[in-house]
């Protein structure tokens, strides 16, 4: 990437300009294999698992990020969008021609944005009016239709994810993708991510076996990252551990630790009438999904703005990494988890960490890369 570049672009324009640049790099990694791959369908998955060096070194831990931003629509989002398609097709409900409908504050919007341009659908996005503007400069070249809202709560009719499923309703040919209850977005990660993941860590020196222990660490959005790859290590690596990063603003954390959905921002008096708890964008919620009540979960770590800002900077200056806040909320909990690990006297030479680095900082140069 020309740093020079970005940092003199305007943020929509310059965001528009490196998702091409970012979707080409992409797509030449995946083809430069011994056979050629007959469309972008199989460029999405397989991609690198990066050993975090001085994120390692600093926590005293071996730490993995699972590089999902080198798929071609640049997001883990990717997986998902595809699945969703190919179960659509399959159960009749998406024929040639047809729309797909969904509520999205980014990247699955992306990802199914370029889905369907590839696979001869039409798209259309309804997202929040408060997020990185780099999102929807990007999904009007991809050719989706993008219909912004004011932020409300999901209670409310004019809710982005409702309204998305409204129109699919009211669209011949339309279909509602609903990322976060579609069980296809489960079966994208336990059938790709989490076997990569296993395999990858297999390889790895030391392996997987024995008394090697695996500790997966994500954030949620829809939960589908968390719920398919934890069922599958689960199932297939018995000392696996599963644990979830979430920001502030988010009651996932107290959902796991207390088994209640709720966060200090919902207490009397704090309770705002349009949510915007924190400058991190795709992670945390404040309901249930289908798919996070299937996730497999033995603990949580809290992650500030902050510190997720602080966490995204470093990684730029010691790993040579451009992330997105998502990404670093993941980092910022992979320590978290490292230092109680320490303090339970565990033996740290026996564990592999691994989270998801979902996209790349591209998208949030004007909110989250934007703060001093």
């Amino acid at each position: 990437m020309d740093r020079t570049f970005w940092i003199s672009a305007s943020a929509s324009a310059g965001a528009v300009i490196l998702c091409c640049a970012l979707l080409s790099k992409h797509w030449r990694r995946k083809l430069s294999t011994d056979a050629a791959l007959p469309n972008l369908v199989d460029c999405v998955g397989n991609t690198p698992l990066l050993y975090l060096s001085a994120l390692s070194s600093s926590a005293g831990v071996a730490i993995y990020g699972k590089c999902e931003f080198l798929n071609p629509g640049g997001s883990v989002k990717d997986r998902v969008a595809h699945q969703i398609i190919d179960d659509a097709e399959k159960n009749g409900e998406l024929v040639q021609g047809g729309t797909v409908f969904e509520g999205s504050v980014g990247s699955t919007g992306i990802s199914l944005a370029l889905a369907c341009a590839a696979r001869g659908y039409r798209c259309h996005i309804c997202m929040p009016d408060d997020i990185a503007e780099e999102k929807s400069a990007i999904l009007g070249p991809l050719g989706a239709t993008v219909e912004k809202l004011p932020p409300v709560s999901i209670s409310n009719p004019g809710h982005f994810v409702t309204v998305a499923r409204r129109r699919a309703s009211e669209t011949k040919g339309g279909y509602f993708a609903d990322q976060f209850n579609n069980k296809s977005n489960f079966k994208a990660h336990f059938n790709s991510t989490g076997p990569e993941i296993l395999s990858q860590i297999r390889r790895t020196e030391g392996g997987a076996k024995g008394n090697t222990r695996i500790a997966f660490v994500s954030g949620a959005g829809t939960g589908g990252t968390l719920a398919g790859v934890s069922c599958y290590l689960k199932e297939k690596h018995p000392n696996a551990q599963v644990y979830l990063a979430d920001p502030q603003g988010s009651s996932l954390y107290s959902k796991v630790v207390h088994g209640v959905l709720y966060t200090q921002e919902e207490a009397e008096g704090h309770r705002r009438r349009h949510q915007n708890d924190s400058i991190v964008e795709g992670v945390g919620l404040n309901r249930l999904t289908r798919n996070f009540a299937a996730a497999k979960v033995d603990g949580a770590f809290k992650v500030t703005d902050a510190e997720a800002i602080e966490m995204s900077r470093y990684l730029v200056r010691a790993e040579g990494l451009f992330l997105g806040s998502s990404s670093a909320v993941n980092c910022c909990a992979c320590v978290k988890l490292a230092r109680k690990l320490k303090d339970s006297n565990t033996d740290l030479s026996t564990v592999r960490i691994v989270t998801i680095l979902c996209d790349d900082g591209s998208r949030y140069l004007s909110r989250f890369w934007g703060v001093a």
